[in-house]
Order: C-alpha cells, then structure tokens, then sequence
C-alpha cells in the first residue's frame, strides 16, 4: 500500500470513530433490566465496530512515516485498545458469561468470523525488542554457566567380523527384496500370455480398432476435463488449496520486505523530528522567551494591583500543584478575574450561613433521607448502566486533534511524510511558555513577599495543610523490601540459578487454532448453554492478557485485572497460551507451580522471601508473568500423602498479599493452569484468580480445523483421499494434544517419503487414536459443576432460573386466559 491508502484509511477511521463516539452517551442511561437482551446488543454492536477501528488504526500506525501523525496515532491506537477492554468487562458483567454469543450480531453487521480476531498491536515487540534480545542474552550467560561441560561421550566400538556380518545381512536382505519383485513380474506376464492362448486372439476390423481407440480416448479426456473442472470449482469455494500457493507465497514475502524498509524509514523521520524538536525548542527560547518572561510579570503585577484595590489586601499565590500562575489567566480577561474573586467571597458566604442552617436539622429528616437512599440504591442495582470510561476523552481528545490540524490539509495523492514545522513550533511554543512560567513564578513569589512586607507590613502567611478526613484511609501500604541491599541483576540471576525464572519456547498465539462457535444464539434460543471453542478461548487470552500486558499506557486504562485461572482437561493446550503471551508481549515467565518449588527457600521466612523476590524482579522488568501448573495444589482441602513434602499451601498468604499491592501500570499478570479444581477450596482459588476461563472439549469445527492445520504444519499436503470430516467426527472427546500425538505417530519420517506412490487416508490415524484415552462425559460434567459454583458460573446459572421461571409464569398465564 502507499501513502496515500494509508493516508485515507486513516480519514475513514475518524469517520467511523466520529459515529462510535455519538453512540457512547446514550449507553450511559441506565436500563431495567427487562431490557438486558436489547443492551447487550448494543454493546456487542459497539464492541464489535471499535474492535475494527483498532485493527485499522493498528495498520497505519505500523505503515505511518511521518512522525507527528504516528504520535497521534499511538494516544488513539491506545485509547481505542483500552476501549474495546472496557466494553469486554462490561459484556461480561451484562451477559454474565466469559465467553458471550456474537454470531447474530456478526450476521447484522455483515461480518466475518475473522473480524473478530483481536489484533495484537506490533509495536508491542517493535518497541522492546533490544531490551528483550538483551535479557536473552543475559539468561542464555546465565544458563550456559549452569550447565556442566559435556564430556564427549565414549561409544562402544563394533568388532570387524560383527560389521562384515550386519553388512551382508542387509545386502542379502535387499537383493531377496529384488528377486522376489523381478519374479513376480515374470508370473504376472506368463499367466497374461496363459490367458491369451486359451481365449484366443480377438480379431478387429480396421474401422473398429479405430472406434474403440476413439472411444478411449474421448472418455480418457472427458474425465481429464471434468476432474479439472471439479477441482477449480472447489478451488474457487475454498474447499481446496490453491496451487498457486508458491506464487502467493512471494507475493507475501515480497510485501513483508516493504513493510520491514517502511519501517526502516520510520526509524530516520524519528530521528530527524527528534533533532528539530531540540532545535526548535532552544531558537524559541533564545528568540520569544525573554518577551514571554515580561509579559507574563506585567500580567501577575496588574493582578496583583486589582486584587489588592477589591479586597484591600494582596491575594495568595497559587501553589505550583494546582498550575501556579497559569492557572489564574488560563483564557480569562483581568475583567473576568475580578468577577471570580467576587464571587468567591460572595460563595463563602453563602457556605457560612448555610453550615449554621445544616446544624439545627432534626435527627428525622437524616432518617428519611437514609432510607430515601437506600430505595435509590435499590433501584439502581435492579437497572443496566455502563460504567465511565476511562478511554473516551483519550480518544475524544486525539480526535479533536485530528480534525483541527490535519483533517483540512490539503495534501496530495502521495502525502509527503517530513515533520509540518509550523505545528511543531506551536507544540514547543507551549513547552516553552511553561518552562519560563515555572521560573516566573518563583520570582513573582518572592515579590509578593517583598509587597507585603512593604505595603501592608505584613510577613509571610502560612500555609494552611488540607485537613484529612477521618476513617478514610489514602493510599494503599508499602510494600517492605526485604532485599534492600541487592541489585536487581543479582536477583534475577538468583532466581535463575533456582530456576525460578525460566526462557520461555516462542510460540504464537495465532498457533493456537480453533474455530469460531457458529451456533451459539441458536443454542441460547433453544435454552442449551453454549460452551466456548478455541477460538473464544484464545480471543479472551488475547484481550486479558496480551493487550495488557504489551502497553503501560493500555494497562492503565483498562479495567485492572492481576490474575487468570485457565481450567480444563489435560492436552487443551494451557501451558501453550502461558507461552504465547510470554511471546506476543516480550514478557519474562517466572515459575512458581508446586513441584518446581520443591527444596527451594525453606521454611516461612524462606516462603516469603520467595514471593517477594518474584515480585520485586517481576515489576522492575515488566512485562512478566507469574506461571503456576496444578494451581489447584496450592489450595487444597487436604494435601495428599505424596504431595505433603512440597508443601504446595506455604507461598498461598503472601501470594495473596503481593497480588493485592499490583496497581494499574504493573504490568505483571499470574496465570494458574489446572485440570483437577475439584480438590481446592473454591472460595481461596476464586479469592485469588479474578477471571476463571474454563476449556472444555473441542468441537467438531475445531477439530476439523486442528486436524487441517496439524497435518500441513507437518509439510503435507491433504489430497480427497483424506476425509478430514471422517477423522474429525470420529475424534470427537479428544483434546488437541491427542490429536498431535497421533499425527506425530503416523506421519513418520519413512511414511512421509512413501506419500508420492501412497496417498494419506484417515483409516491410518484411528490406530493411534483408539490407544488415546479421551476426555469422558463424566470429567468435563464434573468440571462444568465446579465452573457453576464459581461467583460468575453462580450469576449466569441464578439468571437462567429466573428466566425460565419467568417463561413459565407466562405460560401459566396464557393458559388461564384461554381456559
């Protein structure tokens, strides 16, 4: 793409934005809940479109050159990231499900499946790519010193008569191979001839022999052509891969080699609008700046002159952290100064008469109003209201932005990607003008100090302290550091050696396959509940951890989440999803699961300073997450007897403790993995884990696509001789790591040089399949009863009553009338 197709994908962007942010208001009228279906559409409607607007905005800001646009684009780019989190939390709270159904919605707006994908912005490894390299670097040190120095190991050698011996058996054996293939040959031609000679030769007329050649021959192209025909229509519908896949491969490639040289060029336009920057700031300073100093004295001056003819005194500086001085001209005439002042003595009047009218009240009046606030209370719990955002006035902000300094440029087809200097001298025209306020202020302090004493002979006022309200506690408890001392290269490497922190496999999330639920309203309609797939599953890893974990600003914005429980069968790929965010978002993995805690940091003390190790590690080079398998062990209701000397409960209070100190803006998330919740304590678990994603089975979409991407990932190609619908509906209970195993157990290295004369059928992978014990009935039902029992499982389960006990009374209803 060209500039100019970035350049307009970014003006329909702010097209759709503007639409989306007329639609923001009305969502934050309460709703009765009556109308819970109608609001969720809504917001699945809005999540749907800001899910879009982030996927546009995610390519123009990784194909954008000009460096002022691309500052612009990264503040929406976030705000629209921190966004489609918020409407997530909030289809959580209203549809009272992790994983709610999309496809009707989908349907109206006429989109795919694949619009749903959640773009994870690039800028996320692009960023903090030296960073990451380097503590690669330090880790693979730290790990090569671990390790002991392989001393070559010592082979047995083979006698010479044993060697001679192998040798001839194998040339015996093959050139047995041979003879028996050239006899064979032989007996197929002599029992033909055999044939031949009892039957007798068929003699054919001259016209004859030609017909029956024609006949053939016609028949051997009619099916050439109807094959082919069968096999582009089966192209053209996607059924079939393409055979151009080489000539799409590089069309690919060839794009990806111009996305790495715009990229490239970012880079240098970033360089040269960091030197003008500089540039720009010190030939302002030296040329405005002494103008700006006078200026803003002889304002500070007058004021002081008005305030002291109003009120007969000199007024109160303000303080630097309310803006200083900026703060009394921000956009007002000295006219409209004089007004404020007024009216503030007029307000604290006012304030005076109406506290000593508030003293003499009755006791019954605070009654009434109590119990005034509690029915409101009530009414508002029993309506739908979406939260404040965070994001919008981010977004609204760059909008405005857009439009009143790019949106009216007249600009080419092929926009020129070089900094505008004339906005950047307005930008640092600000900065300046605060940097000279800073210091004006302080000389203008001084001098009020020197008028009071002159004029009025006052000396100087102190300052009054806030007074603090009691039983409100500001601020959350420090955290004490029990490792003042140490460097932070010092612990990790500690935690290294203890292995502790560990490098992580490079896995993608997009590896993680799965297909979309397609039926999911239509189970709700026919009061089934929806399971989630793959693909729900791998988009609610994306939103919760990834886009959190990958942008500070992101993290700060979005609804705080410190801690996911990933709950299902073994082989449905947990471990995987740990790994993928490591990889998506450059993040370190540390592990603390039971059995790798075995030996390490005895004792309480030794527990404690464990846990605080991790963490302080884990903050101070965020991003990181905190892994630990069989998380289930951690809260058990009673340990068992091979299980006691790990002592899997002694990290469980102080790992409740640090994950209460984690802030927005700690980039640290702890992800816990289980396949057996049923024997911990649900309360502890949910106590820790703020969102439980459950993995059930997958479905037969998904195994159709597992089985599809699987077997191409292993370089082969499917051919119609393989029935991947056969093998996908016969596979039904197993979990995709089932299915990798008897993948890997058939296409071994010697039957894949076979598939040339031996084509791939699915008879071959039911062999390996029936030695796999699959995922029963009994295990997933038992732990859909444990998701039920958790706060948001119990939520979904108590509506679902209400509903059909409203249904019911319906019903009852109409029966009498009809009686």
């Amino acid at each position: 793409m060209s500039e100019g197709a970035y350049q307009r994908l970014w003006e329909s962007s702010h097209v759709t934005l503007q639409e989306l942010l007329d639609q923001e208001q009305p969502l934050l009228e309460p709703v009765p809940d009556r109308e819970r279906q109608s609001f969720q559409y809504r917001l699945t409607s809005l999540y749907l479109q800001y899910l879009g607007l982030l996927r546009r905005f995610n390519t123009v800001y990784d194909q954008m050159v000009q460096p002022q646009k691309r500052r612009l684009l990264r503040r929406l780019l976030d705000g629209v990231a921190g966004r489609v989190l918020e409407l997530k939390d909030e289809l959580v709270r209203a549809d009272l499900c992790e994983n709610p159904c999309l496809d009707r919605v989908l349907q109206d707006l006429k989109l795919t499946p694949a619009d749903l994908e959640v773009p994870i912005p690039k800028y996320f490894l692009l960023e903090q790519s030296t960073a990451v390299r380097e503590r690669r670097l330090v880790l693979a040190e730290i790990l090569s010193r671990l390790e002991p120095e392989s001393s070559q190991k010592s082979f047995t050698g083979m006698h010479r008569t044993e060697a001679i011996i192998l040798v001839q058996k194998a040339e015996r054996a093959r050139q047995g191979r041979l003879r028996a293939t050239f006899m064979r040959e032989i007996r197929r031609d002599e029992e033909q001839d055999r044939r031949i000679r009892e039957d007798g030769w068929h003699k054919f007329s001259q016209c004859q022999a030609a017909i029956t050649i024609q006949k053939v021959w016609k028949g051997y192209l009619q099916r050439k052509r109807t094959q082919q025909d069968r096999r582009t229509e089966m192209e053209f519908i996607g059924m079939l891969p393409s055979p151009n896949q080489v000539e799409h491969l590089s069309i690919i490639s060839q794009a990806c080699l111009w996305e790495d040289v715009r990229r490239l060029r970012q880079v240098e336009k970033e360089e040269e609008f960091r030197a003008a920057m500089v540039k720009a700031h010190d030939s302002l300073a030296e040329t405005e700046g002494p103008d700006m100093k006078e200026k803003m004295k002889e304002q500070i001056r007058q004021w002081f002159i008005e305030c002291h003819d109003l009120t007969g005194r000199f007024p109160d500086y303000p303080d630097a952290s309310s803006g200083g001085s900026y703060s009394i001209f921000a956009d007002k005439t000295p006219e409209q100064v004089r007004m404020e002042l007024e009216m503030q003595v007029q307000e604290n009047k006012k304030k005076e008469q109406e506290k000593r009218k508030e003293k003499g009240k009755d006791e019954k009046k605070k009654k009434k109003k109590g119990k005034e606030e509690k029915s409101k209370k009530g009414e508002v719990d029993a309506v739908l209201q979406v939260l404040p955002s965070k994001c919008i006035p981010m977004i609204s902000a760059g909008h405005e932005e857009y439009l009143s300094t790019w949106k009216n440029r007249c600009e080419s087809i092929h926009p020129s990607q070089n900094y505008d200097s004339e906005t950047l001298r307005e930008e640092k025209r600000k900065e300046v003008e605060l940097e000279i306020r800073i210091q004006v202020d302080e000389l203008m302090r001084q001098e009020l100090r020197n008028l009071r004493l002159v004029v009025d002979k006052e000396e100087e006022r102190p300052l009054r302290a806030p007074k603090k309200t009691p039983g409100k506690k500001t601020g959350k408890k420090k955290e004490k550091d029990l490792t003042p001392n140490r460097s932070v290269e010092s612990l990790y490497e500690e935690l290294v050696i203890s292995g502790l922190l560990r490098k992580s496999e490079s896995v993608a999330l997009k590896d993680y396959v799965g297909d979309f639920l397609y039926l999911g309203s239509a189970l709700s309609l026919a009061k089934k509940l929806p399971m989630p797939s793959l693909f729900d599953i791998r988009q609610n890893v994306a939103l919760y951890a990834v886009l959190r974990l990958g942008s500070p600003d992101i993290h700060a914005m979005a609804p705080l989440i410190r801690s996911i429980l990933l709950v299902g069968p073994s082989g449905m790929g947990k471990k995987m999803l740990v790994k993928a965010v490591c990889t998506e978002t450059g993040a370190n993995l540390f592990d603390l699961s039971p059995g790798n805690l075995l030996g390490k940091y005895p004792g309480r003390n030794g527990a404690q300073m464990m846990v605080h190790i991790v963490f302080k590690v884990a903050r101070l080079l965020q991003p990181s997450v905190i892994w630990i398998g069989n998380a289930e062990k951690n809260f058990c209701k009673r340990i068992p007897k091979e299980d006691r000397e790990m002592d899997p409960k002694r990290i469980k209070k102080d790992l409740t403790k640090a994950l209460r100190l984690l802030t927005p803006g700690d980039r640290v998330m702890l992800i816990g993995t289980t396949s057996q919740p049923q024997l911990a304590d649900i309360r502890g678990l949910c106590r820790v884990y703020e969102r439980i994603l459950f993995m059930p089975r997958p479905d037969y979409a998904s195994r159709y696509v597992l089985w599809k991407r699987m077997i191409e990932a292993r370089g082969v190609q499917p051919t119609q001789h393989l029935d991947i619908s056969a093998l996908a509906k016969v596979s039904d209970g197993y979990t995709p790591g089932h299915i990798l195993q008897a993948i890997q157990s058939v296409l071994s290295e010697r039957r894949f040089l076979q598939l040339s004369k031996r084509p791939l059928v699915a008879s071959e992978f039911l062999g390996q399949l029936a030695k796999l014990d699959p995922v029963y009935r009994e295990e997933e039902e038992s732990l859909k009863d444990w998701y039920f029992k958790t706060p948001l499982g119990k939520k979904s389960m108590k509506h679902r009553m209400d509903q059909l006990e409203a249904e019911e009374a319906k019903l009852a209803k109409e029966k009498k009338k009809r009686k």
